[in-house]
Parts: structure tokens; sequence; C-alpha cells
């Protein structure tokens, strides 16, 4: 199942695959946390020899997500059925699950979560098939919203043109351009983003560098054909074919994964090897979605 797949509409939440709001049983009056800004933790020290502060990086913490006024309506006789179906939505998990909201004209945002409380008032009304007054909590330990389409961008190793072909003929035929390496990524939101970026082989000490900052991620090690090097920038992980970390093939001039970020905008990036290596087959592919505070 695709994250938000049954997400149609305004009013929709979707947290794994149980979905909340109209045409389900759950319907709710209010969500917090979501449009918040998350707490921040601030660096921010108290100037010992003047007014004010120097000011230091601010950091976000977990998000919360509140739904209140949670409404379950459903026929007497099939109520304890609906009520479980939403227990079951909202058990204790290990990994986080996707939690999609659509609020308004802007679309459905993306947030990886995990339940961590649920309220289901059982009184009078639960014997009528009307329960009110519920509430689920949502904790998100990275506190930004995605959007649902996730963007690919790839580039190949830089290619010289095939220049002018002989004898001459009208008009010139300059042959096909050749690859610049070159790629760019534009993150729509308003906040960083982490990319994963996979790089195919056949390449050798294959690297993608930021035109704006300079920082590049890059990996001492020969890629066969069919290898692939996959850099996971949030969790900061390097892996080949799936399997075995890499991590420790990164250059000195490979700033730390979890630093290799989007800003919101165009990040203008290339792709390069070692030299000698220009196999027109090997490939830097960045994989990302926007992101938003």
């Amino acid at each position: 199942m695709a994250a938000g797949d049954q997400v149609t509409r305004p009013g929709h939440v979707q947290y794994g695959e149980l979905l909340l709001g109209p045409g389900t049983p759950y319907g709710w009056r209010s969500i917090g946390g979501w449009e918040d800004l998350p707490t921040l933790d601030s660096g921010t020290v108290a100037r010992s020899d003047a007014h004010g502060a120097f000011p230091g990086r601010l950091l976000a913490q977990a998000r919360t997500i509140t739904l209140d006024g949670l409404i379950v309506r459903a026929p007497r006789a099939t109520i304890g059925a609906v009520v479980a179906a939403l227990n079951s939505g909202t058990v204790p998990v290990e990994d986080e699950r996707p939690l999609v909201v659509w609020l308004d004209e802007r679309g459905p945002l993306l947030a990886y979560a995990r339940a961590t409380r649920r309220a289901i008032p059982a009184g009078l009304g639960y014997r009528l098939g009307t329960i009110t007054g519920g509430a689920i909590e949502w904790q998100a330990t990275d506190p930004r919203r995605y959007e649902l389409a996730e963007r690919t961008v790839s580039a190949t190793l830089p290619m010289s043109e095939a220049g002018l072909s002989w004898p001459l003929s009208w008009p010139l035929p300059f042959g096909n351009p050749g690859s610049t390496g070159a790629l760019s990524a534009m993150n729509v939101g308003d906040s960083e983003t982490h990319p994963v970026v996979e790089f195919r082989g056949p390449v050798t000490r294959p690297s993608l560098t930021s035109l704006a900052t300079g920082d590049a991620i890059e990996y001492d090690m020969p890629l066969a054909v069919g290898d692939v090097l996959t850099v996971d920038t949030l969790a900061g992980t390097v892996v080949l074919n799936g399997t075995a970390s890499r991590i420790y093939t990164a250059t000195s001039r490979s700033v730390p994964e979890q630093t290799f970020t989007l800003a919101p905008g165009i990040t203008n990036l290339i792709f390069r090897a070692a030299p000698g290596s220009n196999d027109p087959t090997a490939s830097a592919t960045v994989r990302y979605r926007s992101a938003y505070w």
C-alpha cells in the first residue's frame, strides 16, 4: 500500500491503512500540532558583557499530533467491530507508519509517526452506536512534513560531444549532445530535505557535489555492472546492494551523510568519478520529497 492511497478529499487522515474522516465511521473536530511549528531547542547563549545574546542553532524536537473530538458512529450491532478496527490501527508499533493529512486546497502532506495515545470513552453513547469525545495522539520523530509524490532526478558521467560529422552537409550534423553529469533538484517546500542517493556502476570513486555549498559525498570504492550503492542521508547509512555497509569508504572530502541536504528552491548537483572512470551506463539518481515545517 502506498502512503495516503485512500486519501481523496479534505478532512481525510490516513495512518497506515486506517482511514479517518468523511465517508468513514470516524469523524473528528480538530487536529493539533500539524500546522504548528514543532518545539525548538535553542543554542542561543546570553552575552556576558552586553545586552542580548549570541544566536545559536534552532533544532526541532519531535512533532506531536493530536486528533481531538473523535466521533465513532456505527449501528449498535457492529459498534464493537468498528471500535476494534480503530484499536487495531492504532496499536503501539516499533517502526513509524505513514501519517497523511489533507486539510485544505494545498493537498495532502505526509509525516512518519507512531500512535502514542488513544482515548475511546465507553459511556451511554457506546451502547447507542455513537461515541463522542475520543482522541488519538501520534509522535513523529522527524518533525518535517513531506509531499506525497517522490521526486527523482538522474545523471550520467560527463561525456564529450560527438562533434561535426564529415563530409559536411547542411544543416551541420553536430551529433548528440554529450552528458555533463549535472542534475538539478527542486525542493518546493520551506524546509531542507534529506535525499536518498543511488550510485550505479560500473564506476570508481563515485561522488555527488552541491555547486552552491561545495558539500560532497564521495566513496573510494569500485562499483561493478549491476552494483548499487545507496546513500540514505537521513539515516546516515551507505549500503551496497541493499545489504553490506560501505560507510567506511567515504573519502576525506566527503561530508557526514546527515549534513547533505537539499535546501528549499533549486539545488544544482554534479556527478563525478575517478579519472578514467567514464562508462556511459554509470549513473547517480537522487530521490527526495519536498519538505515543510
